[in-house]
């Protein structure tokens, strides 16, 4: 097997732009010369993720709607941030009160990865908020209604494992989360 190398992009055009959606199309060579002339991608978006955990060690989770696959789902706090404006650790303090109104002073970060990296630009950043306390504001988007559950520490584990808990950060967070405390 010969050195991998990067795809080169010939031309790179935004086909899409609203605030739902961005997508660029782009023509790319690959290393042995084949030339893709449609290759899409999605421009999201970084995540900020938090896993809160309260002082008596109960997870502060979000039970909303998600469209895309059109069923109520229940998930830790995050959201949508520009990382060359907002750094990552920021944008989760922001996103944990906007959805919570819960505010942490210990935090921790887990790690980044990235969720579907054959079509979109995103990186998730993972975070660990402790000793959380509903000392905030909550202020939701327009398009948000969620409501905030407390799960204990202890159980988290089976909820996922029952598949009440099944968006992939969401898992993920809580694993490295787990294995963190």
């Amino acid at each position: 097997m010969g050195e991998l190398k990067k795809w080169e992009i010939v031309r790179s055009r935004l086909v899409f732009d609203n605030p739902w959606c961005r997508v660029r199309r782009d023509v790319v060579r690959l290393p042995d010369g084949t030339e893709i002339d449609d290759f899409f991608v999605n421009v999201r978006p970084d995540i900020a993720l938090v896993v809160p955990i309260t002082p008596d060690d109960q997870v502060i989770c979000v039970r909303q709607y998600r469209h895309g696959v059109q069923q109520i789902l229940l998930e830790l706090p995050a959201g949508g941030f520009d990382p060359s404006q907002e750094d990552s650790q920021i944008a989760a303090r922001r996103e944990l009160e906007e959805e919570t109104g819960y505010i942490a002073p210990d935090w921790h970060k887990l790690a980044t990865f990235y969720d579907n990296p054959v079509k979109d630009t995103n990186a998730v950043h993972l975070f660990l908020a402790q000793n959380a306390q509903p000392t905030g504001t909550q202020a939701l988007d327009p398009t948000e209604t969620l409501s905030v559950e407390l799960i204990p520490l202890h159980e988290i584990e089976q909820h996922i494992r029952d598949g009440e808990i099944c968006v992939a950060g969401t898992v993920a967070a809580l694993f490295l989360a787990l294995r963190y405390l």
